[in-house]
């Protein structure tokens, strides 16, 4: 007899709330991604042009871990480590919209170095990762990870990293002292820098589809086989520019544009040029409004007037 699987109301009203609450995407280029292997998702992410979005189980995940940390830093209170008082996760900022928060910096305490500061690193595990970690070490095992602190450390004048990872399965703790790579550093935060500041998009780590790294990416679809955003903000908009100040600049208005406008864009917006599949042929009389051969026939996207479609509507095939 086949099992006959019913659904818990309640799990499906806790998750549905946990969507329901699910935060923007991020402002900036967060130093904790500056590890990853593809140019293009950093750009792509940033740009907002494929927002990833979490299922509320994985969002309930997410939550564990950063109850986690409270945990961690009393066990590791209660062995001497002393740190420093800061009001919730101390900020990072590199310039050019690269920056991130640190779970934690250790003043004293760490046994081998007690005199030594400490950017602190904090990271729940399922048993396979954890293993990993037993064998390989951060550096090999998460290469992100061991990026992440070392931006963190290079933006802290701080040498020594302390790792540590907890297995969900069995409560195991794995600690692990990173030194500071001055140069690996640099290099990961003018790669930030780089593509924060590109107004076109990179290339991709990879053109197959079936390529590891590229099988689970949330830009799979857009990569290797729409190359179409489905998102309309101001970050998709071929009228902004991210600037090395920091914030983004309108040519349309002539102005910077607040974070909270920059989610929702306006009736002006047209498509950036490398997030369509489409030539893009030129623009129209007036210079605001981009010209794109669809299906072989010239389709004008920006502000609605005349034969001009908006954004929205040419991302849903209205034309």
């Amino acid at each position: 007899m086949a099992q006959i699987i019913v659904k818990d109301k309640i799990v499906e009203a806790i998750d549905a709330a946990h969507e329901a609450a699910q935060e923007r995407p991020r402002p900036h280029m967060g130093a904790s991604m500056l590890g990853h292997p593809c140019d293009r998702w950093l750009w792509l992410s940033f740009r907002w042009a494929v927002i990833e979005k979490f299922d509320g189980r994985i969002l309930r995940l997410f939550r564990r871990g950063q109850m986690e940390e409270a945990t961690i830093i009393s066990d590791l209170e209660a062995i001497g480590i002393v740190f420093k008082k800061t009001d919730g996760q101390a900020r990072v900022d590199f310039g050019s919209h690269v920056s991130g928060s640190v779970d934690g910096i250790i003043e004293s305490g760490v046994p081998d170095a007690p005199k030594a500061r400490h950017v602190a690193e904090f990271k729940t595990h399922a048993l396979k990762s954890f293993e990993d970690f037993l064998s390989q070490g951060v550096q090999k095992s998460k290469p992100m990870h061991w990026a992440q602190m070392q931006v963190y450390m290079h933006g802290l004048g701080i040498h020594r990293a302390l790792y540590v990872a907890i297995c969900k399965n069995d409560d195991r703790i794995y600690t692990e002292r990173l030194h500071y790579d001055h140069n690996a550093a640099e290099k990961l935060v003018d790669r930030g820098r780089r593509i924060a500041l590109a107004d076109r998009m990179p290339e991709p780590l990879s053109s197959d589809p079936t390529w590891y790294e590229c099988k689970f990416c949330p830009a799979r679809k857009f990569c290797h086989q729409t190359k179409l955003t489905e998102q309309v903000n101001c970050r998709t908009c071929a009228h902004s520019t991210a600037t090395a100040a920091g914030n983004w600049e309108c040519a349309k208005w002539g102005n910077d544009i607040p974070e909270d406008w920059q989610h929702q864009g306006c009736s002006s917006h047209v498509l950036h040029p490398d997030m369509v599949p489409w030539k893009m042929k030129g623009s129209d009389e007036n210079g605001w409004r981009a010209v794109y051969l669809v299906d072989g026939r010239e389709v004008v996207n920006g502000e609605p007037g005349g034969e001009a479609v908006s954004s929205e509507q040419l991302i849903k095939g209205v034309v």
